[in-house]
């Protein structure tokens, strides 16, 4: 049975450390020909991508928390998807939900952290406290919609301060308003826009600045924090009998050594 474990155990070694290789070979090539195109924006990217590959490891051997080779590999792969292939290689323009779908799995990583960071708390020797499964599954929720909306604020001050476009526009055809209601009555109408002219310059139709966007960005954190801590209501209440969840569940590497 310790010659399996030991087996299984270089068997995942080898697979997060290909993982970590192919990732940052992949982010230096790039990296390496942005330099050649002068774009120093995306190099900065690129080395911002390759400090953020460091946090895991950071987290582990500083703090001494195991990281699930799963967990950790989605996180890598998160990463690297937002900002590689999200912004250096426009796939947020090229495909419509790509944004949608990280910040679908930000809501999910995010809450089994904050699930993580309670459950750890709450087995802790230090700590005499014995939350109910129900309350850590709403810190859980909690601390995945709190980190949804920070990093909505980050978007917005970059935006707003640097001039970029995080918080992408929206096309509109229409849109409901009570400052249009011919009546002065607080009675919103509906407004279809035929043609719109900016600066001489004729457009489709109306562009929101972000705001929809935004809220999407929230809502589908909302359906990622939800699912996860569902599942991780489940998994406290049972004492960690699912082998699925365990895959997301940040532990002390004593605490893993035990439950060897």
């Amino acid at each position: 049975m310790n010659v399996i474990k030991k087996s299984n155990r270089v068997r995942n070694f080898h697979w997060i450390s290909l993982v970590y290789l192919l990732l940052r070979l992949s982010v230096i090539l790039i990296m390496v020909e942005q330099i050649r195109n002068r774009n120093y924006e995306n190099v900065f990217l690129c080395v911002l991508t390759l400090l953020l590959f460091l946090v895991p490891s950071f987290v582990e051997r500083r703090i001494h928390i195991d990281i699930p080779d799963t967990l950790e590999t989605i996180i890598l792969l998160f990463i690297f998807s937002a900002e590689i292939l999200g912004e250096i290689n426009s796939y947020y323009l090229i495909f419509p939900y790509w944004d949608t779908m990280l910040h679908t799995f930000n809501g999910f990583l995010a809450a089994a952290i904050g699930l993580s960071l309670i459950d750890i708390l709450n087995k802790h020797e230090r700590f005499a406290i014995s939350l109910s499964p129900v309350f850590v599954a709403l810190v859980s929720f909690c601390f995945s919609m709190t980190i949804g909306v920070v990093w909505e604020f980050f978007e917005f001050g970059m935006d707003q301060f640097f001039a970029l476009d995080m918080q992408k526009d929206t096309y509109l055809t229409s849109f409901q308003t009570v400052l249009l209601n011919p009546e002065g009555l607080n009675v919103p109408v509906k407004v279809a826009i035929d043609s719109i002219e900016i600066n001489g310059e004729s457009w489709k139709s109306y562009i929101d600045i972000g705001l929809i966007d935004t809220m999407m960005d929230l809502f589908v954190n909302f359906i990622g924090a939800t699912i996860f801590s569902l599942f991780g209501y489940f998994y406290i209440k049972h004492r960690g009998n699912s082998n699925f969840l365990k895959r997301f569940i940040l532990r002390f590497y004593k605490e893993k050594q035990e439950a060897r």
